[in-house]
């Protein structure tokens, strides 16, 4: 009896540390995700964040009006490379989104590295901030990254976890990302100093306060994000200010774009990627207008359409620019 009344003492006493147990990664785990709910929400200066209910795509983000100017010129310059690195980027951004997350930072954030160096390891600046995040010395000494004999800065794995501390603190003192992304490039000091003058921690209202590098900073994180992330890139009818007219959302996967610039005329596109030219029309209602200006624009095509367009757009170009130039009698 004895024996049996020990066994049983023993097996309550593990019951309950196993339920101790349990019940601790489960609080850990729920901390977390309202930890990532909390930092994703942190974007609301620069998107509309709505709750999907969607498990697997919990959040929908709509751009602020007020963050196209900052799209459109950049895009202009930098759109088709930025394109591009989402190609070859991808093994950089794999590590930095598993380290972004395990330290409950949007992996949107990995988009300030593109900014600050291009993803390049060996960039220093002339203000002596190195690595693919750029990181000044002092701040690199005080986060323990050494500098000599090998510079710790210059390691993508051991860079991106002081960028990781770096991007806490900031965002723990301010609350919002676009001014993490501005105080990263200009300073928490210069940051204080603006919220304190103007009495906000709204980056519109404060903007013109900050200089104009820092400003462009925040522009370029605004347009890199825009890029490189799907949702955004399907919304590119906010860079072309074109209304998705006869795209509903549900229908959204059964369309593709494409990049272009050139004097591309839509009745010679629908020839040959075989649409009807007022269904291409109704897809892109200021292409040509967009074309004319110089500027770069993003295709709407059906799936499919991109392929065949890549493959003759050469000869698309061509036609196209004969029918501008052609003399009717």
């Amino acid at each position: 009896m004895r024996l049996q009344s020990v066994l049983k003492s023993a097996f309550i006493i593990l019951l309950l540390s196993a339920l101790f147990l349990l019940l601790t990664a489960y609080n850990s785990i729920a901390q977390s995700a309202d930890s990532t709910e909390q930092f994703r929400v942190g974007f609301s200066s620069l998107f509309k964040v709505t709750n999907t209910g969607d498990n697997n795509k919990p959040f929908q983000f709509q751009l602020n009006a007020k963050g196209v100017s900052f799209i459109e010129s950049y895009m202009e310059k930098q759109g088709p490379s930025l394109l591009k690195m989402k190609t070859w980027a991808r093994p950089y951004f794999n590590l930095y989104d598993q380290i972004l997350t395990k330290n409950g930072i949007p992996v949107e954030l990995k988009y300030l590295s593109v900014i600050e160096s291009s993803l390049s390891s060996n960039l220093v600046s002339w203000a002596g901030a190195a690595g693919p995040w750029q990181i000044m010395p002092e701040e690199a000494k005080r986060l323990g990254l050494k500098l000599l004999p090998i510079d710790e800065r210059m390691d993508y794995y051991k860079s991106t976890q002081a960028a990781c501390t770096i991007l806490k603190e900031l965002y723990a003192e301010f609350g919002d990302w676009l001014l993490v992304v501005a105080a990263y490039n200009g300073g928490a000091g210069r940051m204080r100093k603006v919220i304190k003058k103007r009495g906000s921690k709204d980056f519109w209202q404060i903007q013109y306060d900050l200089p104009l590098e820092t400003r462009n900073h925040v522009k370029k994180f605004i347009a890199t994000h825009y890029v490189f992330e799907e949702d955004a890139l399907r919304g590119s009818e906010i860079i072309n200010k074109q209304p998705q007219v006869g795209v509903s959302k549900p229908d959204i996967a059964l369309y593709e774009q494409v990049m272009i610039s050139g004097r591309y005329k839509l009745s010679v596109i629908a020839t040959w990627v075989k649409i009807p030219e007022s269904q291409l029309a109704q897809l892109n209602p200021i292409m040509e207008k967009t074309l004319s200006q110089g500027k770069p624009y993003n295709l709407t095509l059906p799936k499919g359409g991109v392929e065949i367009f890549e493959a003759h757009k050469k000869e698309i170009l061509q036609a196209s620019i004969k029918g501008l130039y052609e003399i009717k009698y």
